[in-house]
């Protein structure tokens, strides 16, 4: 046909000006730059790393040398406070970094350049906050008498100081409590969110202890450091240790206001130069807010220290002159520390039968009533504190019972009984077990096997002492068997429903047995059912004999 092509006739190739014809192969000029411009490029990354390893080499060569004229120019206690101070450790101090040591030579407090808050309506409502306290009980302590081991005089100086607020009373805007109010997405009753979110965990480490004064904060930060600071001059609202922060979760709700729950990880530097650091934690910080939905009005504000447990406060102190120095560690009970609203927030002016505007806060202040509240939705403060609690540790999924509770529900569910006895807290800040709780406890089979078999516990090491000696026989022969398992500082037991001890292991040789020896890797990792680290499978192992050995026990 006329017009056709010929399938079957070879086309001329027309060659482009790139010097490729029309889908044929690069001329062998084009092939010969293309190889030169592809062997630079892998010169180029070749050279790259290697360039960053001889800078990185250098700058490490330059900051020993200068890490080794500062130690023969300073000493070694010299350099520690040296090196405190100098937080971008680029060894040199700038004015910013020289102002503790101004301050504590001239007297005179600068102000600290805290991030700008949000500005505050002058006409908007104000809260009066009150704070009290009771000193921490010193024969508390087991490690508070001069000249035992690591405690001097100076280590506890900032302690004994310590008698009362800062500030005794303060007042706020309505509107700076909005920090607690929930975002969007979280509406409804039992709902958490983090106020101020950890930025540490098991594979970041931990904060360094030579600090003194706390980092300026930021955002959300700079109202709780407000609070936090009418108990002491020099809160860290980061912790040096996980999890860190500040959760929250929504109580209850109405058609105007929030009833929201809190829970804050926060400590103290109680020591100044040139004393060695002292490090204050509390187990944790609680507490409410009932506040309008527009944060125009507070209603009532509560943040406390709990006191239900013997021991709720966690001390540690360096007694050297370096980070790496040894560090002293106790533990003791803190009766009172918490702000607590004198009344809800007011506005400065009302009007009065005429229309005239009234100061309210004058020499015979108002006396303002308000509605009740009716809460459209809510979940029980133990409900709300139950979320707060998963949210910061998620080994709580399993549920740890007051040991008679424990044992009670053991034997009425023909259960064992998995008690984890410790000298400080396992679900707070003053924990001696952190280590256990952040990797075994939380590992999703050690927590299938503890929710389908067991009966979950911990328990104080002061809490079973008083428990031997109670009026309940029964109860005080099952502390005296824990207590004469346990070893320092974490034993973790397997008990029957009747108190028998039927398998126990300490944590210090429990991580002996996890820790990893490059000639053991292969049996360390178990791929049979999904990954799964050596802590997991040894305290899976230890759990499943606790098993075997308990059906002995009832043959």
């Amino acid at each position: 046909m006329a017009g056709d092509v010929d399938q079957g006739t070879d086309r001329e190739e027309q060659p482009d000006p790139g010097g490729r014809g029309l889908g044929g192969p690069p001329s062998a000029a084009k092939r010969g730059s293309w190889i030169t411009r592809a062997l630079a490029a892998l010169a180029v990354f070749a050279v790259v790393p290697v360039l960053a390893f001889g800078i990185k080499y250098y700058q490490d060569g330059q900051q020993l040398k200068r890490h080794e004229e500062s130690l023969k120019i300073l000493g070694a206690e010299g350099l520690f406070l040296f090196s405190s101070l100098d937080t971008d450790q680029d060894s040199y101090l700038s004015p910013e970094e020289f102002r503790p040591i101004a301050e504590k030579l001239t007297g005179i407090t600068s102000p600290g350049e805290f991030e700008e808050e949000e500005s505050h309506d002058p006409n908007g409502e104000t809260l009066v906050l009150e704070a009290t306290m009771q000193p921490l009980q010193m024969d508390s302590m087991t490690k508070s008498k001069d000249g035992f081991l690591g405690v001097t005089h100076s280590s506890l100086s900032g302690l004994r100081a310590w008698r009362a607020p800062a500030t005794p009373s303060s007042t706020f805007s309505a509107g700076q409590f909005r920090v607690f109010l929930p975002p969007k997405n979280k509406h409804e009753v039992g709902d958490t969110w983090w106020v101020i979110p950890s930025e540490l965990n098991i594979f970041t480490g931990y904060l360094p202890n030579n600090r003194y004064n706390p980092p300026p904060p930021k955002g959300k930060e700079v109202f709780l450091h407000s609070l936090l600071s009418m108990f002491h001059p020099r809160p860290f609202v980061k912790s040096r240790f996980a999890p860190q922060g500040t959760v929250a979760c929504l109580r209850a709700t109405s058609d105007f206001y929030y009833d929201i729950v809190f829970r804050v990880h926060a400590e103290f530097q109680l020591n100044e130069v040139p004393d060695f650091p002292f490090w204050f934690t509390p187990g944790q910080f609680t507490g409410n807010i009932i506040i309008s939905k527009d944060a125009s009005h507070v209603r009532h504000f509560h943040l406390y220290v709990p006191n239900d447990r013997p021991l709720n406060v966690d001390m540690e102190w360096l007694y050297g002159g370096s980070e790496s120095s040894n560090m002293e560690v106790d533990i003791g009970f803190l009766p009172q520390l918490e702000l607590l609203s004198s009344g809800p927030s007011t506005p400065p002016f009302v009007t009065d039968e005429e229309g005239r505007m009234v100061e309210s806060r004058g020499p015979e202040p108002i006396h303002f009533v308000f509605e009740d509240i009716h809460w459209t939705a809510e979940v029980s403060q133990q409900e709300a504190q139950r979320h707060l609690g998963v949210t910061f540790y998620p080994f709580k999924k399993v549920s740890y019972l007051p040991l008679p509770e424990a044992f009670e529900r053991a034997g009425a569910e023909h259960k064992l009984v998995h008690s984890i006895v410790l000298w400080g807290a396992l679900d707070d800040q003053s924990c001696s077990g952190r280590t256990l709780r952040e990797t075994v406890l939380e590992s999703p089979p050690v927590l299938a096997l503890l929710n389908h078999s067991f009966i979950s516990s911990w328990s104080l090491v002061r809490e079973l002492e008083h428990m031997q000696v109670c009026k309940n026989l029964v109860l005080g022969q099952k502390a005296q068997m824990h207590l004469e398992k346990y070893n320092f500082p974490v034993e973790m037991i397997v008990a029957l429903p009747n108190g028998t001890i039927v398998h126990h292991i300490n944590a210090n040789s429990f991580l002996d047995e996890t820790a990893m020896k490059p000639e053991e890797e292969d049996a360390a990792f178990s791929f049979s059912a999904g990954f799964e680290d050596p802590s997991t499978s040894t305290y899976m192992a230890f759990l499943k004999e606790a098993l075997q050995r308990a059906e002995e026990f009832m043959q």
